[in-house]
């Protein structure tokens, strides 16, 4: 006997199990009625012989909602679909190094505005020379290929930082503006990575009270420098080494990926800062932790937490200058787009 998609012939199936008894009958009904219900009667049901098999094929779910919108990223639009990578697509970071920079000699290597072109030439270099970074990322460069770069920065040991999403000058922004900057690429690279990023690095050093406080409030240390390679004027790998050998234990180097004599030059620098006896560590590493959200950090040996507020001065007094003056007055000029 074969019974598909009919509500009669399955009624039937407990009074043949039953044997016909009427107790036993009203015990079966209203489980099967609450199961018609379930199905509405359309499900296929197909019994072989006499009860030896049923198989239920559900419907697919639908529902005034539709069916499920992919994730997009805030402030995107519809058109920035993006992928929710499962947990095993994620990268896993390597065990955590044992290194007390307050003994050893340390020094933090940092690569602002990527990832870009030449960044995966510069992952390959880091790694044969066993050495660790921190990556500043600007989001709309980590969109596309970009995720598959910073899902294997994190797989080979190096951090990342948040870098903003378009590189502005974010004291000329609102409140909100400063918080979208930041947030939109905090959100990006915690789908692609799995990563919640600890550190930010305010686009030209450029930072006031309003800055501090979205940071603080995504959790967020800011992150200056102390050696400035000049890599974005000066294209020379030989003059970029030089600067970069200057690096006293505990400096924080400045330096760009998007730059393919920057990349040049690392093979020369790293040589000669563990000629020097130096580790190439994380900032992370360098700080023996996560340093404090919303306060800035030069160096890993002091983090200037006096001047915190002469800096911010300092931001908002730079404001009034021009691109030109201000890079005059600090040694560079704002990226222009090109």
């Amino acid at each position: 006997m074969i019974l598909r998609g009919d509500p009669a012939g399955l009624l039937a199936v407990p009074a043949m199990l039953s044997g016909g008894s009427m107790r036993v009958w009203r015990v079966w009904i209203v489980p099967v009625a609450s199961l018609l219900a379930l199905w509405g009667c359309t499900s296929p049901v197909t019994m072989v012989g006499s009860v030896e098999r049923a198989t239920v094929t559900s419907p697919a779910p639908t529902g005034p909602a539709g069916p499920e919108k992919p994730a997009t990223v805030p402030g995107l639009g519809p058109g920035a679909a993006r992928r929710h990578w499962a947990w095993e697509d994620l990268p896993v970071s390597p065990r955590a190094r044992r290194i007390d920079c307050e003994r050893s000699r340390c020094v933090a290597l940092t690569f602002d505005d990527g990832p870009g072109t030449y960044t995966e030439s510069l992952l390959d270099i880091l790694a044969r020379h066993r050495a660790r970074a921190t990556f500043f990322v600007v989001g709309r460069m980590a969109l596309g290929d970009g995720e598959k770069t910073l899902r294997r920065m994190v797989a080979e040991g190096h951090e990342l930082g948040n870098h903003t999403w378009d590189h502005p000058q974010l004291p000329l922004l609102s409140q909100a503006g400063i918080r979208e900057e930041l947030g939109r690429t905090q959100w990006l690279v915690k789908q692609a990575t799995g990563v919640a990023m600890i550190l930010m690095r305010p686009p030209y050093g450029l930072t006031d009270t309003r800055v501090a406080t979205e940071s603080r409030y995504l959790g967020l240390a800011q992150i200056m420098w102390d050696v400035d390679t000049l890599d974005w004027r000066d294209h020379d790998p030989a003059v970029i080494a030089r600067r970069a050998a200057q690096a006293e234990p505990g400096s924080i180097v400045l330096m760009h990926d998007i730059h393919l004599s920057t990349i040049q030059a690392v093979p020369r620098m790293l040589d000669e800062l563990a000629a020097k006896g130096y580790r190439f560590v994380t900032l992370s590493e360098l700080y023996g932790g996560r340093p404090r959200p919303g306060r800035k950090y030069y160096t890993g040996r002091d983090d200037r937490t006096a001047d915190e507020e002469a800096g911010e001065e300092r931001g908002e007094r730079l404001l009034g200058e021009s691109g030109e003056e201000r890079g005059e007055r600090r040694g560079r000029v704002p990226r222009r787009e090109g």
